[in-house]
């Protein structure tokens, strides 16, 4: 079967950037992907999960618009999911074509910069995270999980199949912002304290890897680096926890 064939593919970036395409994988994210305007090819279906009254709902919304909805074993859609407890519904969709250039910018602004941060979990959650803050858009560059990778689609619950993330590469970003006149901030403890920090209008907040922080390149082109005031014997917070916290207190 074609799409089951294309499913499995499909968990390996090299063949989400070649085709253009990505997995949404669950009952939840599948809803949000049929209310998208995205282009979905195709979807998979288990005997058990179309028995089930909300996933055989959201199967006869796709098929309402023209989808094929395959059915499969169980065995097979266990070779295709990405999940250790798979619930027996997946859809292939085309990924939008966005890029930086393309993102529009207001007279006031913020933008969440994403430097290699390599957790899916934690990048679905911060982009729902800046969907949530009122943020333009979230820029991923190199290092970054892939946008497109399935759990990343599931943490962001579907976020960003209506809200602008893009990758780019560091050069990329810094003509990008020097174009459109954004101001830089990096994140990192021992920086200026957030509640003391006085944004400009437009402003783009980066968050760094997980362990190593901010990039050498990227902390570089940053104007200031502010940090979170923590108690004394908490050493770190979670990066989407800290994002979401900071793009509240730097709200404009």
């Amino acid at each position: 079967m074609k799409w089951l064939t294309v499913a499995r593919d499909l968990r390996r970036r090299k063949a989400r950037e070649r085709n253009g395409l990505f997995v949404a994988e669950g009952v939840r994210t599948v809803e949000e992907l049929a209310r998208s305007p995205l282009t979905v090819e195709a979807a998979l279906i288990t005997e058990r999960a179309a028995a089930e009254a909300r996933s055989g709902a959201v199967a006869q919304a796709l098929t309402a618009r023209g989808v094929p909805v395959l059915p499969v074993t169980d065995a097979e859609f266990e070779s295709a999911a990405d999940t250790e407890h798979p619930q027996g519904i997946l859809a292939v969709a085309r990924q939008p074509r966005r890029a930086l250039g393309d993102l529009v910018i207001g007279d006031t602004t913020r933008l969440l910069v994403l430097d290699g941060i390599q957790d899916p979990g934690n990048v679905g959650t911060l982009i729902r995270t800046a969907a949530a803050a009122g943020v333009a858009a979230v820029v991923a560059l190199p290092g970054t999980v892939d946008l497109w990778n399935a759990k990343v689609v599931r943490s962001a619950v579907g976020t960003h199949f209506h809200f602008p993330a893009v990758e780019a590469t560091l050069d990329e970003l810094k003509a990008f912002l020097a174009e459109r006149d954004v101001e830089l901030w990096g994140t990192a403890a021992g920086g200026t304290p957030v509640e003391s920090a006085r944004p400009p209008a437009r402003l783009a907040i980066a968050m760094g890897n997980e362990g190593a922080g901010l990039s050498g390149a990227l902390r570089a082109m940053c104007s200031d680096v502010v940090s979170l005031p923590m108690a004394p014997d908490v050493e770190s917070l979670n990066v989407a926890v800290a994002a979401g916290i900071t793009l509240y207190a730097l709200r404009p």
